[in-house]
């Protein structure tokens, strides 16, 4: 269990530092927030049981992949996507396990991107690569999901028929509105884009040429480099 959460935590780090490099570089954060869980010891061995696994610390590792989880909810179903593409370019990461819930939902009209990453945990006398479930969704998606455990819970997953229609069309509902959020997003982005390519900057403003694209130069970056060339 130690393990697990050393893995849990490291994979927390490097979620935060991706939500601090978008704050700072993007203005924009597609991380709205992150939740971790580690199942119990009883939830673990249930589980071993219903599977009809070997009862043993091997037979586990290699059995259940969920023991740690870590849930990132997004604003939109393309940064779901973004952040999976940066998990899987960290080098000290291994992406063993996709299921595509989004673009392939469930039935009952769940949908979510499920990822089983390998992280490395460093003890004192070896390394381990320690497996954890990565889910990511929207929050139209997570909200969704939380509803629908809920009812289940409630009815001890006896739901009625009328009841499962009704949760499925909730879910498309949801996946419209994602839809429609994400439109609205990339017109809102394209309306700012045309408006900052056609102000005129203000008088003295100093710009800089990269790859034939004209950018204007921070007032506040002139004063550093004015500031390191006064001490010179």
């Amino acid at each position: 269990m130690m393990m697990y959460k050393f893995a849990l935590d490291s994979l927390e780090t490097k979620i935060e530092i991706l939500k601090e490099e978008f704050h700072f570089l993007h203005d924009y954060n597609p991380i709205e927030h992150t939740k971790s869980r580690l199942k119990s010891p009883e939830s673990i061995l249930n589980k071993m049981y219903r599977k009809g696994c070997d009862i043993s610390f091997p037979g586990i590792r290699n059995s259940i992949k969920d023991i740690a989880g870590l849930r990132i909810t997004c604003s939109f179903v393309s940064d779901i996507y973004r952040i999976a593409e940066m998990l899987q370019i960290q080098s000290d990461l291994t992406i063993v396990e996709t299921k595509d819930y989004i673009r392939n939902p469930k039935p009952n009209g769940y949908q979510s991107l499920h990822l089983i990453v390998e992280v490395p945990v460093y003890m004192s006398d070896r390394q381990e690569q320690v497996c954890v479930e990565v889910q990511i969704r929207t929050i139209a998606m997570d909200f969704w999901a939380s509803l629908e455990h809920k009812i289940f819970y409630k009815y001890n997953e006896s739901v009625p028929p009328s009841l499962l229609r009704e949760l499925k069309e909730a879910a498309d509902s949801a996946a419209a509105l994602d839809k429609q959020m994400e439109r609205l997003h990339n017109e809102v982005l394209e309306i700012k884009e045309n408006r900052m390519e056609n102000a005129a900057p203000p008088e003295g403003t100093k710009r800089i040429i990269i790859r034939d694209q004209e950018y204007p130069i921070p007032a506040a970056f002139l004063q550093l480099i004015d500031g390191v060339q006064g001490k010179e």
